[in-house]
């Protein structure tokens, strides 16, 4: 069974994506039988990101964090989206079957224009998810893991892939979404969900001190330091509970319960649990990142010269039914 996922280079990976994305894909790549294609979304992120430098070292970040945390490229096929230019001949391919009304509809889209100036609404969001299809089909995919607000896009996917097929036959395969209604939202610093757009992000592979001081910024109440606290209501706590063992967790809610103990040292076991846990996928990081950024841009294309022999293969079936081959 083909699997695929893609996540964005507009910043380095947090703890939200390691936890939501990175991991569980990862796991997911091992199991017998699965045939997993991970890519980096850098065409996606020039929606909103436009500085070349910032977006090769987000890119470069992001592959290193997939690195880090054990992805095997022998195995799995992982490359960057924008090395791959099949990616965007197929998108144009698939825009002249999608509808007006279907993008006018998308959700996303309306989500993120209504926060935004007229002068920054771009085509390339309103075209967004037609790239995401092009992504998905070029490689035969299967199955595609997805959250809950990437519903529609998958659905946006699956329809024009089967207007596509309606005229020229079974030309290409039709993705099933998994999702996984069970994922847990990964709280911020403010207690809002992680996310880069929020600045409310906790980034793993940062410097000890400075990973210390983010640590330190996450929201907590006003209860006094002796009397009892509710874990079940606190971001540390939740947080610690995401990476801590069992026994780790009940032992910090029986401090929360007692009373006596405060939030300052709550963050301080969260900061040191973090170090200690990631301590091989934070020296992994930096070897790649900093140590040696050529082993990091061998395996990219490595991962895009597989990618490119299976997206090619695709494309030809395409081209040939249009009659351009």
């Amino acid at each position: 069974m083909r699997i695929l996922t893609g996540i964005q280079s507009s910043g380095r990976p947090h703890l939200g994506n390691i936890l939501g994305a990175i991991k569980p894909a990862i796991d997911l790549s091992v199991q017998p039988g699965n045939d997993s294609f991970f890519f980096i979304a850098d065409l996606h992120s020039l929606t909103s990101l436009r500085d070349g430098e910032t977006r090769r070292e987000f890119t470069r970040a992001v592959a290193a964090a997939w690195l880090a945390f054990g992805l095997d490229t022998e195995r799995n096929t992982f490359w960057r989206q924008s090395r791959v230019a099949e990616h965007t001949e197929l998108a144009w391919y698939l825009e002249c079957f999608t509808p007006m009304p279907m993008l006018q509809n998308a959700t996303a889209f309306k989500e993120k224009t209504e926060k935004m100036a007229v002068s920054s609404v771009n085509s390339g969001l309103f075209v967004y998810p037609i790239l995401q299809a092009a992504d998905i089909v070029l490689y035969d995919a299967n199955i595609v893991p997805v959250g809950k607000d990437q519903r529609q896009n998958l659905e946006i996917t699956r329809d024009v892939a089967s207007a596509f097929n309606r005229q020229y036959g079974e030309i290409l395969v039709i993705p099933e979404a998994r999702i996984d209604e069970r994922v847990m939202t990964i709280p911020g610093l403010d207690g809002q969900k992680m996310s880069k757009s929020y600045n409310n992000y906790i980034d793993i592979f940062l410097p000890e001190n400075e990973l210390y001081k983010v640590v330190k910024k996450i929201k907590s109440d006003s209860t006094p330091l002796e009397e009892p606290k509710n874990p079940d209501t606190d971001s540390t706590f939740q947080l610690y509970s995401l990476v801590a063992t069992d026994a780790q967790v009940q032992d910090l809610r029986s401090r929360y319960e007692a009373g006596g103990y405060g939030y300052g040292s709550a963050k301080k076991e969260l900061y040191e649990l973090l170090v200690e846990k990631y301590a091989t996928e934070r020296e992994r990081f930096t070897y790649f990142m900093t140590e040696n950024p050529d082993a990091l841009e061998a395996e990219l294309r490595a991962g895009e010269e597989k990618a490119r022999a299976v997206a090619r293969q695709t494309i030809d079936r395409v081209r040939q039914v249009l009659g351009f081959n």
